[in-house]
C-alpha cells in the first residue's frame, strides 16, 4: 500500500528560497502531486490558477488547475454535494438527479423521454381492465391492482427509488465500512475526519451508479415489475406507453396486443404480491441476505478513489462496472443464491403459466410474445446488467423454462386452486430440487390445505375472541427454516 492512501498525496509544501522554490514546485519538483485530493488534473491551459495568470497565489489553485470561473463554480458544486453529504451510505439526491438528467438524454436508438397523454392513459387503464378480466379465468387469486397507471421514464424514477434504496443501502453499507478499513490500523484512530470524507464519498460514487443504472433501465423496462421484483408502489399496476411502443416496434404484432400481453404480465404480478403477503420480504430478504456475503475488492476500492476525478464521473461509473463485489465461497452465500435464483424463477414461471393461460385462446400472437419475453428475461436483459453493476448479483430466473413447467403441471393435476394454493406459506412451494423433478413433485402426496386453514383461522379467532392460540402449530415446525 502506498504511504498516502486513496492517492491522497500531501500538499505542496511553501518552499523554503522564495521564488526560486516557487518555480521549481510548478515546473514538477516537490513533494507530492500539486493536487492534494489526488482527483487528476482538470481540463484547460492557463487562465484562472496558472501560472502568472490570475489565482496564482490562490492555493486553491493547485486542486482545480486552469479553470475558468464558470467551470471552477460548477467544480466546487459537485465537490461540495460529494464531501458534505452525511447521509446512509448511498447519497439518493445523487442518484435521483444523475437517473432523471440519464433518462432526459435518451435512449441510444434516439428515443426521447415523453409526458403520457390522455389517450395513453385510458388505453393503458383499459388493457389492465380487460387483462384482470382474463386472468380471473386463470388463477384463485383476485385481483390486486387497485388502479392502473401510465408512466413515463421519469415517473418510473420517481416510483421506484424506494424500492432500490432497499434493495441497495446493505451492499453499500458494506462498502462504507471497507472505505475505513483499508486504511492502515495506525492511522484510523487519528483519520475519522478523512474516514467520514471516504464515506461521503463513498455515498456519491454509489449514487452517481446507482442514478446511471436506473436512469439506463428507465428507458426499457415496460412496468414496474419487469425484473419479477415489485418495484412501484402496492397495488398499482404500471405501464410505460413510450417502452412498449419500442418494445413491440420489429415484433410484428399489432400494437394493442402487444400492450394488452404485457398489462397480463404486469397484472399477474400485482395479483401475486398483493395476495401473498410475505413474497415481497421473502424476495427483498433473500437480496439482503445474498449481500451480506459479498466481499468488497479493497484493493481496487483504494485505487478507484485514489484516481477519482470529479470532472470525469464516467471514470467512476466504468471503475465500479469492473466489479468490486465478489460473493464469498461459503456454504451459507451458496444457499442464499440458491433461495434467490429459486424464488425469482417460481415467481417469473408462475406468471409466465398464467399469462399463457389466459392469452393463448385469445390472442394468435400469444406464444411468439411469450417467446419473445423468455429470451429477454433468460438472456440478461437491463435487470441482470443492473444489478450485476451495483452488488454483484445476476438477478434472472436461470430456471424459467423448468419453473412453468412445473406450475403448468401442477394445474393439470391439482387443478388452479391447488395450484395457487402453494403460495399459502415458502415452505410449501417447490425447491430447486423440485425443479429437477417437476413430475416427483407434481405427483407427491398433497398437503391438507383445508386442515391449514382450519389453523389458522382458530388461531386469528383465538387472538381476537378469546379463543385457544394455535400460533404454535404455525410457528415452530423444526423444519420450516425456509432453506432450499
Amino acid at each position: 500500500m502506498s504511504d498516502t492512501p486513496f492517492g491522497f498525496g500531501l500538499p505542496p509544501e511553501e518552499p523554503e528560497d522564495g521564488d526560486e522554490g516557487k518555480k521549481r514546485d510548478q515546473s514538477g519538483g516537490g513533494q507530492g502531486p500539486a493536487n492534494p485530493f489526488g482527483f487528476g488534473g482538470l481540463p484547460g491551459a492557463g487562465g484562472f490558477g496558472a501560472p502568472g495568470g490570475p489565482g496564482a497565489d490562490n492555493p486553491l489553485a493547485a486542486m482545480f488547475g486552469s479553470l475558468n470561473p464558470n467551470d471552477l463554480g460548477a467544480a466546487f458544486q459537485q465537490l461540495g454535494q460529494m464531501l458534505s453529504y452525511e447521509g446512509g451510505p448511498v447519497n439518493w439526491d445523487m442518484a435521483k438527479q444523475i437517473a432523471r438528467q440519464t433518462v432526459a438524454q435518451g435512449t441510444a436508438d434516439g428515443v426521447k423521454d415523453s409526458s403520457v397523454g390522455p389517450s395513453e392513459r385510458t388505453a393503458v387503464q383499459e388493457a389492465v381492465r380487460l387483462a384482470d378480466l382474463w386472468l380471473d379465468d386463470a388463477t384463485s387469486l383476485p385481483s390486486g391492482a387497485g388502479t392502473a397507471v401510465a408512466w413515463s421514464r421519469a415517473e418510473w424514477v420517481e416510483a421506484t427509488l424506494p424500492a432500490w434504496k432497499e434493495l441497495v443501502d446493505p451492499v453499500a453499507e458494506r462498502v462504507g465500512a471497507a472505505m475505513g478499513d483499508v486504511l492502515p490500523e495506525e492511522m484510523q484512530a487519528m483519520a475519522g475526519p478523512l474516514i467520514g470524507m471516504m464515506r461521503s464519498m463513498g455515498g456519491a460514487m454509489f449514487g452517481s451508479q446507482i442514478g446511471q443504472a436506473v436512469g439506463v433501465l428507465a428507458g426499457e423496462v415496460v412496468g414496474s415489475t419487469d425484473i419479477g421484483l415489485p418495484l412501484g408502489p402496492a397495488g398499482r399496476a404500471a405501464l410505460l406507453p413510450v417502452n412498449i411502443e419500442a418494445f413491440g416496434k420489429d415484433l410484428g404484432v399489432p400494437q394493442e396486443e402487444v400492450r394488452l400481453y404485457l398489462a397480463l404480465r404486469e397484472a399477474a404480478h400485482q395479483r401475486l404480491f398483493a395476495h401473498v403477503p410475505w413474497l415481497r420480504s421473502h424476495l427483498f430478504g433473500a437480496v439482503e441476505g445474498y449481500a451480506r456475503g459479498i466481499k468488497v475488492d479493497t484493493a481496487k476500492l483504494e485505487d478507484v478513489v485514489g484516481q477519482f476525478d470529479p470532472q470525469n464521473p464516467e471514470q467512476l461509473q466504468e471503475a465500479l462496472q469492473q466489479g468490486m463485489f465478489q460473493p464469498e465461497d461459503t456454504p451459507a452465500q451458496k444457499a442464499a443464491l440458491a433461495r434467490l435464483e429459486t424464488a425469482l424463477a417460481l415467481v417469473e414461471g408462475w406468471v409466465d403459466a398464467v399469462v399463457h393461460a389466459a392469452a393463448k385462446p385469445r390472442l394468435s400472437s400469444a406464444d411468439a410474445l411469450r417467446e419473445t419475453l423468455r429470451r429477454r428475461r433468460a438472456s440478461g436483459g437491463p435487470a441482470e446488467q443492473t444489478f450485476a453493476t451495483l452488488i454483484g448479483l445476476e438477478l434472472r430466473p436461470r430456471r424459467l423454462r423448468d419453473a412453468s413447467r412445473l406450475w403448468a403441471s401442477l394445474t393439470d393435476a391439482r387443478g388452479v386452486d391447488g395450484r395457487d394454493g402453494l403460495w399459502a406459506h415458502p415452505d410449501m412451494l417447490p425447491t430447486a430440487s423440485d425443479l429437477d423433478d417437476p413430475d416427483g413433485f407434481v405427483h407427491r402426496e398433497q398437503l391438507d390445505f383445508s386442515e391449514l386453514d382450519k389453523m389458522l383461522g382458530e388461531a386469528a379467532s383465538g387472538a381476537s375472541g378469546g379463543k385457544p392460540d394455535l400460533k404454535k402449530h404455525d410457528d415452530t415446525d423444526p423444519e420450516g427454516d425456509d432453506t432450499e
